[in-house]
């Protein structure tokens, strides 16, 4: 479903605006620009955190979650908060560290390890092979590195969605198209509240139908992963 359709009025801006029963004066664009942004949020943020197998990234972003940023010379932290195009970096996936032309995985470690000495992780030189996440998106190496190395980490993400803006016509939302009349119904049930329209309870029936439809749709989302029957052995002794 694209942001605008003014020819067959097939958009979420024009079905917007039909279940409202309203105008572009009335209702104008630039609101159902911000409602969308606020429902692929939603959409986004609950796909990421009910969704462990199959990373979901916003089919609009035209480039891979990853990105490479350089190993400096006696730094250990590093902050990954934006991808290359300025999206905001939501969830930290993995670091690898370039050695010999390959990148190879860093382990991710636990500062409340009990064998982790924090008084000394990241203040030593040497060649990292571990990583603490000290806050949501930065890192401290367990060494520091003794050279500076181009592209010498290699970093993999979970990011925002790629918002709408007021200009955008055949944009569509980023998620499965069956999610995309969820975009139409929270737009129009933002305005119904604003507004004060009397359809605002058949709204939000129909907003919550729209939820429950992505609930279901991120909990099947898995199907092509192989299910497993783990046996569980217990003794009456």
């Amino acid at each position: 479903m694209v942001f605008s359709d003014t020819t067959n009025n097939l958009g979420i801006v024009q079905q917007t605006r039909g279940l409202m029963r309203v105008d572009s004066t009335q209702y104008p664009t630039w609101k159902i620009v911000n409602s969308c942004n606020n429902w692929l949020d939603y959409v986004v943020s609950y796909g990421i955190g009910h969704d462990r197998f199959l990373q979901l990234d916003d089919t609009n972003h035209t480039k891979l979650p990853e990105g490479t940023s350089p190993l400096i010379q006696g730094v250990s932290d590093y902050s990954f908060l934006v991808d290359e195009q300025g999206n905001t970096i939501t969830t930290l996936l993995g670091v690898s560290i370039l050695q010999n032309g390959l990148y190879v995985p860093l382990t991710p470690v636990d500062r409340n390890d009990p064998s982790i000495d924090m008084s000394t992780f990241g203040q030593q030189t040497g060649t990292p092979t571990q990583y603490d996440k000290i806050s949501d998106n930065i890192i401290r190496l367990n060494f520091l590195p003794s050279a500076t190395v181009s592209a010498g980490l290699k970093y993999y993400f979970q990011r925002a969605g790629s918002y709408f803006t007021a200009s955008d016509t055949t944009k569509q939302p980023g998620v499965n198209p069956a999610l995309h009349r969820g975009f139409v119904i929270a737009s129009a049930y933002d305005g119904a509240i604003e507004l004060g329209l009397e359809n605002l309870q058949a709204l939000s029936v129909e907003l919550e139908k729209e939820r429950q439809k992505m609930i279901e749709y991120f909990g099947t989302r898995n199907n092509d992963l192989t299910s497993h029957v783990k046996v569980r052995y217990h003794s009456n002794k």
